[in-house]
């Protein structure tokens, strides 16, 4: 997998305008290649629809979307095996666009089965996530696995993460983070035209926070950080008791999760916990690869 920082590979600065001179076919008629994007935010999504409104904007391809109805993050690659999902086309200007009652998996499988799209496309793109996809962390996000369905089925595909920092990001700044992106997609479509992208791997890109003032696009490997998690027990408005127990899990050194108890003196049939962030180990090695 490939994965970066900001990015995941050096291209030529010229290969937006080599992009461009590919857009017209030989006999003339103009050529645009199809992009489906999908998420895991949900096709509401600002992050979806600042995406496809680059994506539309720049006149340079047929923009599909096949996203889910709703926030679906942190549901890895599951899958619908025993429901039927219902879908509904959703007005999105400049882009056929579909939402699914399913997981971004899902989203991705249907939208290239044909069923709701004449073609396949090109590529597709799943994003842009609200948070960065580091690490291990691309275990559990949807949006990477929205692209990697895609790579399992035999189509070109990456996906999209921005650093959103509370108190500090805004909005905008996926249009900037989109913008960003925008020459990394138009040299993979190049590749593809021209029969020289790798077959064997998807991207994974994580914008930086700083969009405006990112250093370029770097190759290298997947990191190994992992953020910390907790779980605390959590009451309704029906149950009105405190917290009862905590369980701390330090994932990072696969040491054993422990419970730590507080007396009570009512018995739950059902207890409520939600997770909580503890830390977030970084990896500290800097060891990138330049693509050429």
């Amino acid at each position: 997998m490939w994965h970066d920082d900001m990015a995941v590979f050096q291209f030529n600065p010229n290969s937006k305008d080599k992009a461009n001179s590919n857009s017209k076919m030989e006999n003339g008629s103009e050529y645009k290649p199809t992009v489906m994007v999908t998420n895991d935010d949900g096709i509401d999504a600002t992050g979806l629809r600042s995406l496809v409104r680059v994506l539309v904007s720049s006149n340079l391809f047929n923009v599909l979307v096949c996203a889910p109805d709703s926030e679906k993050s942190g549901v890895s690659h599951s899958v619908s095996w025993r429901r039927a999902l219902s879908v509904k086309k959703v007005e999105i200007s400049g882009a056929t666009a579909f939402a699914v009652s399913g997981t971004p998996a899902d989203s991705t499988s249907i939208g290239l089965s044909k069923t709701l799209f004449p073609s396949v496309p090109d590529l597709v793109v799943s994003g842009i996530n609200m948070g960065s996809n580091c690490g291990y962390h691309i275990v559990y996000s949807g949006t990477v696995a929205g692209a990697r369905e895609a790579f399992f089925n035999g189509v070109p595909s990456v996906s999209l993460s921005y650093e959103w920092v509370r108190g500090k990001s805004k909005v905008d700044n996926f249009i900037l983070a989109a913008e960003a992106c925008m020459p990394i997609i138009t040299a993979i479509l190049a590749e593809i035209k021209n029969k020289t992208y790798r077959q064997n791997c998807f991207l994974n890109i994580d914008v930086p926070a700083d969009v405006t003032n990112h250093k370029g696009y770097r190759l290298t490997k997947q990191g190994k950080s992992v953020y910390k998690m907790g779980w605390k027990q959590v009451t309704s408005e029906a149950q009105g008791g405190r917290m009862l127990s905590t369980m701390t899990m330090d994932s990072s050194t696969s040491t054993e999760a422990c419970v730590q108890e507080q007396p009570s003196s009512t018995q739950e049939e059902h207890l409520l916990f939600e997770t909580e962030v503890r830390g977030a180990p970084v990896d500290d090695e800097d060891d990138y690869c330049y693509a050429p």
